[in-house]
């Protein structure tokens, strides 16, 4: 891949991986509206890892408490630490069995702009209405194991791209009564082991490639994505402690329209 196609999908990935926008549709439909090649699956978990990183350091807090949970959880103690990574554990199982399964689907089937239009203006609207039906009585220390497991099972929709991991687990999680900051936090912590383990399985698939050539090219891709990613979650958190996700939603809504003016018209997409 050509060094100026990596800089502008990573920072792609590194500006939407963790807003409620879709980062697997933006990527796709980057190469649509600029002639390029679809990137692969294999290049869209190459620049979640810079991200992994980059929600790892900001939410450092949470992490090192999910790890001091681990610890407990294996001495037979209990307590927040240990309740937090149960949670993370019990909302990422679902995805996990749904990729397993669903994955060759998602690498060729999911990956239209016709989909990708209706599952962002449509999950941009369902935002919308958890956002303002949605009562903020909850922080994710209230947060049990049923409530993480509807979050899970909402995190599987994510597999079509345009629907939003970040999205659609934030939604789930205003349907239940969390907080606006506390739905994106809990958001961006159950999304470690996701992209932990899907990236893991593209590093491997990689090895077993032996293409070599394409380490560069991830390192370059993680490198830029890391830092936009953590500029944009900065940003996002900001933001939610004084508003809502309406500017989400609006975004959204624009960019579905445009989408699917875009796939039924045979418009020129720029």
């Amino acid at each position: 891949m050509l060094l100026h196609h990596i800089l502008v999908l990573a920072a792609v990935q590194g500006i939407t991986e963790f807003l409620p926008i879709s980062s697997s549709g933006h990527l796709i439909v980057t190469g649509h509206i600029l002639g390029w090649p679809d990137q692969g699956l294999a290049m869209d978990i190459a620049v979640h890892i810079g991200t992994l990183f980059a929600v790892m350091i900001y939410f450092w807090r949470d992490v090192w408490q999910m790890t001091v949970g681990v610890g407990r959880a294996a001495t037979g103690r209990g307590g927040p630490p240990v309740r937090l990574i149960v949670n993370v554990i019990v909302a990422t199982i679902p995805v996990v069995i749904a990729g397993f399964f669903l994955k060759d689907m998602v690498e060729t089937q999911f990956r239209s702009v016709e989909l990708i239009g209706w599952t962002t203006l449509g999950f941009g609207i369902v935002l919308w209405i958890a956002d303002h039906v949605g009562m903020t009585i909850r922080r994710i220390e209230h947060i049990a194991w049923p409530t993480a497991l509807v979050i899970g099972l909402a995190q599987v929709l994510a597999l079509v791209p345009g629907t939003s991991r970040s999205g659609i687990t934030m939604t789930a999680a205003r349907f239940l009564g969390l907080e606006r900051e506390d739905a994106a936090r809990f958001s961006m912590l159950i999304s470690i082991p996701t992209i932990a383990g899907a990236g893991l399985l593209a590093g491997y698939d990689i090895y077993k490639a032996g293409d070599l050539t394409l380490t560069g090219d991830f390192v370059i891709a993680a490198g830029l994505s890391f830092a936009t990613a953590l500029i944009a979650i900065a940003l996002m958190m900001a933001w939610l402690r004084r508003s809502g996700f309406g500017i989400f939603v609006l975004y959204r809504i624009a960019l579905g329209g445009g989408l699917l003016y875009w796939a039924y018209s045979g418009a020129t997409p720029l």
